[in-house]
């Protein structure tokens, strides 16, 4: 969605708020495609403080669908976080910085809701999402979920690397 902010940036000191839906069906990072399962509207401040200085501040409250990073389960994650973000119009004009990361989510003098938000969240996203703290995972072998119950497999293979500390610990055992 695209607001028309023309208007705050030329009148100094001018405040308005908005409430727009999140368009967005997926958000999308790395490759991967993550489901929204709940989006709020946006609540959306606009406040030009001066000078074509707009800060751009509200709250963001979405849940999104990420798989757990050990067993992959889907974990219904919410993000729900203020924000605040100042843009200067007066240096992004003379400077001719229309390309910027920070400011991709602005188009002349309109606001790309929807990317705003993405960046948003993007900064938020975690890192590790897990389904519960003792999760198990994947069996390495046949991949069943071992929350789910044992698979039967043999997990005594040890990694390589530690072969030698392995027959470290085998020759103790014969003295």
């Amino acid at each position: 969605m695209q607001i028309n902010i023309s208007e705050i940036i030329s009148t100094d000191y001018k405040v308005q708020t908005f409430n727009p839906e999140i368009e967005m069906e997926v958000f999308c990072l790395d490759g991967e495609r993550y489901n929204f399962i709940r989006k709020s509207p946006v609540e959306l401040k606009a406040q030009n403080e001066g000078h074509s200085v707009v800060n751009f501040s509200g709250h963001v409250d979405v849940t999104i669908d990420i798989p757990c990073s050990r067993c992959l389960t889907s974990v219904p994650t919410r993000l729900a976080f203020d924000f605040s973000q100042k843009v200067d119009f007066e240096k992004l004009k003379a400077e001719q910085l229309d390309d910027l990361d920070e400011t991709s989510f602005m188009e002349e003098s309109s606001l790309d809701v929807d990317r705003f938000v993405y960046n948003e969240i993007l900064m938020r996203f975690p890192m590790k999402t897990l389904c519960r703290e003792d999760c198990k995972g994947l069996c390495l072998k046949c991949g069943k979920n071992l929350n789910e119950g044992e698979c039967g497999c043999d997990r005594a293979s040890l990694d390589p690397r530690m072969s030698a500390i392995r027959d470290i610990f085998n020759n103790f055992k014969e003295v």
